[in-house]
């Protein structure tokens, strides 16, 4: 019975809490009246308190400062209260104090009142707002419609989200459109969500100051206030740094000169695989991708033609070009000479917007080729741009070799040889000699181009952009007359030279690619130190054979593609003599008086077939001597080049297996760059290798008409080692071979920068690379070594017996162009699925030989037809 539980309760505790149950439902019904005044006062007051947070919150947003989220919800449920107790006041009052209804109201006047007070007293806030964040990304500007950039900006787009570089560099010339690309790419974060915290966007410009760049990202991610200022730049480095390396981030930097040390700026570096952090900027200068170590690099090209109608089209606009049927064709002109870029585009086409006459645009066009400047907008507007570039080049000299560039004619391609043996003899390259002045010469053409002044162009050769053309020939206008004074009258159309009067005092004279054939005047030129007179039509009885009796300073003279109806024996300071392409039979006697003679260009006289004894030799100061593809000349001639003390530069045409004997066992050999080597109807016989392979700079060989030629022969395995170790054709780029009984040039896997090789009427010849050949030789020495990895042209013409290029597929990793006429016992290309083409190319040959050949399978040539084009069968 112990274990029975009884339980208890405490009856008081029961009592209790119905009594406070009856007299709070009692209290409802009692103090109904009480507690709807007091309602009424409390929510005057709690209104009170609503208006007032209104009036801060109105306050802070005309300081740019963002309403908290806790305030709205206050000021909700006070509308909501308001609303409640709207309704309350509509509701009848019931006449009996003991109804149930009265009950029911007042337990809802108490619940009310109870909320008022609340919110009342939650209305009491310390803030109503906070500073608004920065936007991650600010839009900017563009035009309504950007032409042209679209390829571009794709490119580097993908190469920021998908590929592994942190840091990628955007360079051109100046006003093609870098700053343009740059604000799509800020413009399409803005658009598209993305996980960047912040993207910041930084104009640098030419005067950098770190302190400016560290004021824009402060700004940017909340640090800047008034005390920012006061801190040190290192200081502002730190702070920086410990709010951007917990964050993801873009940084735009618009227009760098110079390197930016993104250390001292405070900046966490990207890295090649960065995900969360990139830095991309725009420059005119290509050296400066490598001082900031990008990790891609797009070069912003001028437009294309149709692009850049478009945007002509836009600036001059409908109603113009329509208010007259010539001005389209004369507008598609004065197009063109603004060679695509968007910058002249624009302010040309501004400048026609009005003019609604063809003799109008017929006058534009013709001030725009004559004098640039002068045109509307161009000098303030285009060539102020441009100057900057010149102005920031890094020596006087690099400045004034732009301008020599001048001399030469619109989008005339410039042999880059050719202008550093200029410089060379007109002394702006320090008095250096030999190797010295060239590498010199090469690195201020680098310095052009990376600047964006110059474009490369192939075969060595270099171009100017119409408008920095223009832009140089407006600076050079503007030079001191009494230190140079430039007169550059290329491509006019001249039937005769320019009057005595424009002579005096000019130091720089272009008169290329014109139509002269008088040159009857006697211009006293005592100032004038360059002229170029090639590319004209002199006529011997029209000329004045003592033009050049009053120009006892010249140093530079240009006569090629043209003859010499000239007395030239006086000018005793010239240095620099080029008569190649003309049409000389023989060497003048005379020429051996031009003492200071330093370089003398022949290449390409085929006709030359005299040179009078001791006419070369007593040139004793002369240090280039240009033969390449020259005409006859005797053995004996070779013993007098290699008396030259001074000659470092030697291209030449060689005529016999002696001469070429001769030249290569001299022990000048060491000390004289040989360039171009042609060897042209020798009797050879077999070559080893090695002795061509000594030829350290030897860049172009053309091997003609050496029928007795019938291999190149590879003496033993210690043989190919060698040519390895002295890294033997290593410069060669260019081979032409014809009319030879060569079967195979295996011999050119060991040019690993081979470009070009062209080879014609070799019917003998059976594969261009046998394989076989060095199948003795061991592994570790062919190591690296992929065949044509650098070739751009392959040229097969007449080779009726080629039956293989090569047995084994190749890459062709820089293949433009392959070229194939009658080999009709080629079947297969030496191409497969796996060719890693960094480039579209083009394979043109005869459409029946085409379809005949074999391919590996369907795929395979499925893969390469697009790229194939029909000659003439």
């Amino acid at each position: 019975m112990g274990n029975v539980c009884s339980p208890s309760f405490s009856c008081d505790d029961t009592i209790s809490r119905c009594l406070d149950c009856t007299v709070r439902k009692a209290g409802y019904v009692c103090n109904l009246q009480d507690n709807i005044h007091s309602l009424q006062e409390e929510l005057r007051r709690l209104t009170e308190v609503r208006n007032d947070v209104k009036i801060r919150i109105i306050v802070a947003e005309q300081q740019q400062m963002k309403p908290l989220e806790q305030v709205h919800g206050w000021l909700s449920r006070v509308q909501e209260v308001e609303t409640k107790v709207e309704k309350l006041k509509e509701e009848e009052y019931p006449e009996s104090r003991c109804s149930k209804s009265t009950y029911k109201l007042g337990k809802k006047v108490f619940r009310t009142l109870r909320e008022v007070r609340s919110l009342r007293q939650e209305g009491d806030f310390k803030d109503v707002a906070q500073p608004v964040p920065e936007n991650p990304v600010d839009e900017r500007p563009l035009p309504p419609t950007v032409v042209g950039l679209q390829l571009t900006f794709d490119r580097v787009w993908r190469c920021l989200m998908e590929e592994h570089a942190g840091i990628v560099g955007l360079y051109g010339m100046g006003g093609v459109g870098k700053t343009t690309l740059l604000t799509q790419i800020n413009n399409r974060f803005f658009d598209t969500p993305n996980h960047f915290d912040f993207v910041i966007w930084v104009v640098v410009s030419r005067d950098l100051q770190l302190e400016k760049i560290q004021e824009s990202i402060a700004k940017k991610i909340g640090l800047f206030n008034e005390s920012w200022k006061n801190k040190s730049m290192q200081e502002k480095a730190q702070e920086i740094f410990k709010i951007l390396s917990k964050k993801k981030f873009v940084l735009l930097l618009d227009d760098i000169w110079e390197l930016v040390d993104l250390d001292q700026v405070g900046l966490p570096i990207p890295s090649r695989t960065s995900v969360s952090n990139k830095v991309v900027f725009t420059t005119r200068e290509f050296g400066v991708c490598g001082q900031m170590e990008a990790h891609r690099s797009f070069k912003v090209e001028c437009l294309r033609y149709d692009d850049a109608w478009k945007l002509f089209e836009q600036k001059v606009g409908a109603d113009t070009l329509d208010s007259h049927p010539d001005i389209p064709e004369l507008a598609e002109t004065l197009a063109k000479d603004c060679g695509g870029l968007p910058l002249a585009l624009i302010t040309v086409g501004r400048a026609m917007a009005s003019r609604k006459t063809p003799r109008e645009w017929e006058h534009a066009i013709e001030v725009l080729r004559s004098s640039a400047s002068k045109f509307a907008g161009m000098e303030k507007r285009v060539f102020s741009r441009l100057k900057f570039s010149f102005d920031f080049l890094p020596s006087d000299a690099t400045r004034f070799c732009l301008l020599y560039c001048t001399l030469f004619p619109e989008d005339y391609r410039i042999s880059i040889e050719d202008l550093i043996d200029c410089w060379i003899c007109e002394g702006f390259l320090d008095d250096l000699d030999g190797i010295e002045a060239r590498n010199q010469g090469y690195s201020l053409i680098r310095n052009l181009l990376h600047a964006c002044l110059l474009e490369e162009e192939k075969d060595d050769c270099v171009k100017m952009h119409d408008v920095v053309r223009d832009m140089a020939l407006w600076i050079a206008s503007t030079m001191d007359n009494e230190k140079e004074k430039f007169l550059v009258l290329t491509g006019a159309g001249l039937t005769e030279a320019p009057s005595v009067g424009m002579w005096k005092d000019v130091t720089r004279m272009s008169l290329m690619d014109n139509k002269i054939k008088r040159l009857t005047v006697s211009p006293n030129s005592p100032r004038l130190l360059t002229l170029f007179l090639n590319s004209n039509y002199f006529e011997n009885d029209k000329v004045n054979y003592h033009f050049f009796k009053s120009m006892a300073a010249l140093r530079v003279l240009k006569l090629s593609h043209s003859d010499l109806p000239f007395e030239i024996s006086n000018l005793a300071s010239l240095q620099y003599l080029d008569l190649s392409n003309s049409i000389l039979e023989r060497l003048p006697m005379e020429l051996k008086y031009l003492v200071n003679l330093k370089c003398l260009n022949l290449e390409y006289t085929f006709r030359l077939s005299r040179i009078s004894p001791q006419v070369i030799s007593n040139l004793k100061m002369l240090r280039v001597l240009r033969m390449f593809e020259c005409g006859s000349i005797l053995d004996s001639l070779v013993e007098e080049l290699l008396d030259l003390e001074h000659l470092n530069v030697l291209t030449i045409t060689l005529h016999s297996n002696h001469a070429l004997q001769r030249l290569l066992s001299s022990s000048r050999l060491q000390s004289i760059s040989i360039p171009s080597l042609c060897l042209r109807g020798c009797r050879l016989e077999p070559l080893t290798i090695f002795s061509l392979a000594s030829l350290r700079h030897l860049q172009t060989l053309h091997l003609v008409e050496c029928n007795d030629l019938e291999d190149f022969m590879i003496d033993c395995v210690g043989e190919v080692k060698k040519i390895r170790e002295i890294h033997g054709f290593h410069s060669l780029q260019n081979v032409y071979i014809s009319h030879s009984k060569l079967r195979q040039v295996t011999w050119l896997i060991l040019a690993p920068n081979l470009k070009h090789l062209e080879m014609q009427n070799c019917r003998y010849m059976e594969e261009i690379i046998n394989i076989g050949k060095l199948g003795e030789v061991p592994a570790e020495v062919m190591e690296n070594l992929i065949p044509f990895a650098r070739l751009e042209y392959l040229i097969l013409k007449g080779l009726s017996n080629l039956k293989n290029i090569s047995s084994n597929a190749l890459p062709f990793p820089r293949l433009k162009e392959m070229s194939v006429h009658e080999c009709s016992k080629l079947r297969q290309l030496p191409l497969d699925r796996n060719c890693r083409l960094e480039r579209k190319i083009i394979i043109e040959a005869e459409e029946r030989w085409w379809k005949q050949l074999q391919w590996d399978d369907q795929a395979t040539q499925n893969a390469f037809h697009p790229y194939f084009k029909s000659q003439l069968d």
